[in-house]
């Protein structure tokens, strides 16, 4: 009477999975040996060049240029525009404005005397109302640099903003790269030099 507890060898089915987890060993021990190694660095982004309607302002793909002085994006920590009033300007044409008025309507003056200095008045008031817009260029360490610029804040403001942008995509291209190499001086570092064959 046969054995009903006999079972077939159970060699034959453990013998495929043992392949592959040999295969596999290999690998992962060079993995762990190799550890984590970060991307090299994309290259650095193209920027068109960009003008202001007067051409005294252009931000170029090296760097902010005023006044044909260059400012390298990497040395600037940002860029601010504030539109300023002439205070001075806009008291004294209300001033004008004002006293020519009166004196229009009190009879002290006769209608052209009266027409040109109430011109005048608006006028003054006009330019102290448009005022400028300042830029002020923040740098490391050092002072900020004031240029005023005549004309409408919205395209200068459109530039401070680009330029912005320019110098933090520029500053991450840097740090990017820095932390690269010097995660492969430390892992140079750390694997040490090689020993001679032979010794």
């Amino acid at each position: 009477m046969p054995d009903s507890t006999s079972f077939p060898p159970a060699s034959e089915p453990e013998n495929p999975p043992s392949a592959p987890a040999a295969a596999n060993g290999p690998e992962l021990g060079q993995e762990a040996e190799l550890g984590f190694r970060p991307l090299p660095p994309a290259p650095p982004q193209h920027f068109p060049t960009l003008r202001s309607e007067d051409s005294r302002v252009a931000l170029t793909n090296d760097g902010l240029e005023i006044n044909d002085e260059l400012f390298g994006w990497r040395e600037l920590e940002g860029v601010d525009v504030q539109p300023v009033r002439w205070l001075l300007g806009v008291l004294g044409g209300g001033l004008v404005l004002c006293g020519f008025m009166l004196g229009y309507l009190q009879f002290w003056l006769h209608t052209m005397p009266a027409a040109l200095g109430m011109a005048a008045g608006a006028l003054l008031l006009v330019w102290g109302a448009r005022g400028t817009n300042r830029w002020r260029l923040h740098r490391p360490g050092r002072e900020a640099r004031h240029f005023a610029f005549s004309g409408p804040a919205r395209s200068w403001q459109q530039l401070a903003s680009e330029a912005n942008y320019r110098i933090r995509q520029r500053h991450n291209e840097a740090a990017a790269a820095a932390a690269y190499w010097l995660h492969e001086a430390e892992r140079s570092a750390f694997s040490g030099p090689e020993a001679p064959v032979g010794s």
